[in-house]
């Protein structure tokens, strides 16, 4: 991912103190920090910081049947989605490899879907072009951009309520409107403290105001990226390949398990790689976070390879910094690999948090089926 103009600069970034990102950052065009990454981070977790993420782009869809007919197109079940609820879901090509990440909500009549901004004009095209005969109208809603609002004290004082003019804040995934427009929502991540707001863009500034008076630590997009890190949860084009399935993304399961695959729904673009993986085989390679020698010169690069013994046995993915941690990196690691194995990315030493590996001893129930069948 690189700089890209599908969304316009923040003006947020004329904010005093704000830096901007490094050249070819995914972040263009919003701060990267505040003068202050690490103290940023720490607001994000102990008390409440605000992160500009207006770089999103955003799709709004509306007509009677676009929750059925995004459902019959994606790999989440949201043919019910409830009225003031959210959901993560993807876009596979036919061979069951991501080629969209987006969140979408549903409030009152409209679906609105945020996704990275040099991958929403390709998604937006693309459901245009899947219409065909169904009541569904996507278009661009970059009028709409997100801040996202993070940390503890956003639920516990009632400065944020009051800063928000909402009664009490939504469950994880909930929605509630917000006067003058938008909406807000929960998320599980990249904290457990985490909210969304959807506002319309001209009132962007407006609102960083109210809720840096609210207390809010105005953060970069360094804070978000560390903790999303953290959170092991992965970035589409930069966590990801052209190679990579849901199960090595660790995006299984529906809003309840807070991925973006329902495994219990019908037929979508891709989904009898998902299929068979679950009831048959395993994920060839699988994410996690990597701790890196921060005494090295330098830091690996996303898309750099991942190494033991000078063979490749994986990719880099999000590089960062973290407040507690040190340097960390998500990567795609084969899935054969030891936790224990000495690895390099890039000019440094690396080791695979034991904590971050995936299990994958569950019995499948396609293999059963299989090993009884056999006799075995």
């Amino acid at each position: 991912m690189a700089d890209t103009p599908h969304v316009a600069p923040s003006p947020l970034l004329s904010t005093p103190g704000a830096v901007p990102p490094p050249e070819g950052s995914p972040d263009a065009g919003v701060a990267w920090h505040y003068g202050d990454p690490f103290a940023e981070q720490r607001a994000a977790v102990r008390s409440a910081a605000v992160v500009d993420r207006s770089h999103r782009f955003v799709i709004a869809i509306s007509g009677d049947e676009r929750l059925t007919w995004l459902h019959t197109i994606s790999s989440q079940h949201v043919a019910a989605l409830p009225d003031r609820s959210s959901a993560e879901n993807l876009s596979l090509d036919i061979n069951g490899r991501i080629e969209h990440h987006f969140v979408q909500t549903d409030i009152d009549s409209v679906t609105w879907i945020d996704t990275e901004a040099d991958h929403g004009p390709e998604l937006l095209t693309f459901l245009q072009k899947m219409v065909f005969w169904s009541k569904a109208e996507p278009r661009d809603g970059n009028d709409m951009a997100v801040l996202s609002l993070l940390g503890p004290d956003v639920a516990s004082s009632p400065a944020f309520l009051e800063a928000l003019g909402v009664s009490a804040l939504p469950g994880v995934y909930d929605a509630v409107p917000l006067a003058g427009g938008g909406f807000v929502r929960r998320m599980p991540w990249p904290t457990v403290d985490s909210f969304d707001l959807v506002i319309p863009r001209s009132e962007l500034s407006r609102w960083w105001t109210v809720l840096t008076a609210a207390g809010a630590r105005p953060a970069g997009s360094w804070a978000f990226e560390a903790l999303r890190v953290a959170a092991l949860r992965p970035r589409i084009g930069v966590d990801t390949d052209d190679r990579t399935i849901p199960h090595e993304a660790g995006w299984i399961g529906g809003p309840a398990e807070h991925g973006a695959v329902h495994l219990d729904k019908g037929c979508y673009r891709g989904q009898e790689t998902v299929a068979r993986v679950h009831n048959l085989g395993k994920p060839p390679r699988h994410l996690v976070l990597l701790h890196l020698d921060g005494s090295a010169e330098g830091r690996p690069e996303a898309g750099e390879s991942v190494t033991a013994d000078g063979r490749t046995v994986g990719r880099v993915g999000t590089v960062v910094d973290h407040f507690e941690w040190g340097p960390i990196a998500l990567a795609l690691v084969k899935r054969t690999v030891p936790v224990e194995t000495a690895l390099v990315a890039g000019p440094c030493a690396a080791s695979i948090d034991a904590d971050s590996v995936p299990r994958h001893d569950e019995v499948q129930a396609g293999r059963a089926a299989v090993d009884r069948l056999r006799g075995r």
